[in-house]
């Protein structure tokens, strides 16, 4: 008897998450920008508000209603959203499809 699981891994999930972002990234020219896991949203991407909603929308298609965004950075102070980064993004999506 087999039982056939998903593998959600950290890779995986930062390569989707930073083909999202270069597609947002693309219409300011900076598609070419490195994407690390330590990467910070505002200070690295300088992604606006409507780049992070854009990204939701993004995260909802790809993976369904699993991904709660709004939820994500519901508990978080403005400037934790500021500093926020690609790899915490990544954790919590590996976390919440786990």
């Amino acid at each position: 008897m087999s039982t056939e699981t998903t593998v959600v891994d950290e890779a995986s999930v930062f390569a989707d998450i930073s083909g999202m972002l270069r597609d947002l990234l693309e219409e300011y020219g900076l598609d070419d920008t490195e994407i690390t896991m330590d990467t910070k949203f505002h200070d690295d991407l300088e992604l606006e508000s409507i780049d992070l909603v854009a990204l939701s929308g993004s995260l909802r298609d790809r993976y369904g209603e699993t991904i709660n965004f709004a939820q994500f950075i519901a508990d978080k102070e403005l400037g934790e959203i500021m500093a926020m980064t690609v790899g915490e993004l990544v954790l919590f999506v590996v976390k919440s499809l786990s």
